[in-house]
C-alpha cells in the first residue's frame, strides 16, 4: 500500500470497480501520482473542514479508458489525478459538504454537488499547479449544470 498522507493512499485514489470488471488497467503516471499527492494533501485539509470526518472516495483518478466508460467529460480533472467524488457520512448530506467547503477558506478548483442516478456526492478538484484556483461552484443534476448550490 501507498501511503500519500496520514489519512489517504494511492490505492484509494486510483481504485475502480469499473475498471476491475471491464478489465481497464487505470495506472497513472508518476506526474499523475504526483498530483494524486497534492489531491491527497488537499483532502487532509477538507477533513479538517468538515471537523474531521472520514471521507470515502468514490473515484478519483481515471485514464482515458475508464473516463469514456464513465461517461466522464472529456476535459475532466480526473484524467489529470485533481479530482476526486467523495462522500462523508458521519459529517452529513453531500449538500451539507458542499455548503461548509464553500463557506471555508479553502482554495479548490471546483466544487459540484453531484446527483445522478438516486446516487449523490462531492465532486471537488485542485487547480493545477501554478495556475489560480477557481473556486467554482456547480450543480449537476440529470446533465443539466447550474452555478451555485441547488437542492
Amino acid at each position: 500500500m501507498t501511503t500519500l498522507t496520514e489519512h489517504f493512499t494511492l490505492e484509494e485514489l486510483v481504485h475502480s470497480d469499473t475498471a476491475r470488471i471491464l478489465g481497464i488497467a487505470n495506472v497513472p503516471t508518476p506526474a499523475i501520482v504526483a498530483n494524486l499527492r497534492r489531491l491527497a494533501q488537499f483532502n487532509e485539509m477538507v477533513r479538517l473542514a468538515l471537523g474531521g470526518a472520514a471521507m470515502t472516495i468514490s473515484s478519483g483518478y481515471r485514464c482515458p479508458a475508464l473516463n469514456r466508460a464513465v461517461g466522464g467529460a472529456r476535459n475532466s480533472a480526473h484524467l489529470h489525478g485533481l479530482a476526486n467524488d467523495f462522500i462523508a457520512p458521519t459529517f452529513g448530506t453531500p449538500l451539507a459538504i458542499c455548503q461548509t467547503l464553500k463557506k471555508s477558506y479553502l482554495e479548490f478548483d471546483q466544487l459540484i454537488y453531484e446527483r445522478a442516478g438516486g446516487a449523490i456526492w462531492v465532486h471537488l478538484a485542485i487547480a493545477r499547479e501554478g495556475s489560480q484556483p477557481r473556486r467554482q461552484t456547480l450543480t449537476v443534476d440529470n446533465k443539466s449544470t447550474r452555478i451555485g448550490l441547488w437542492q
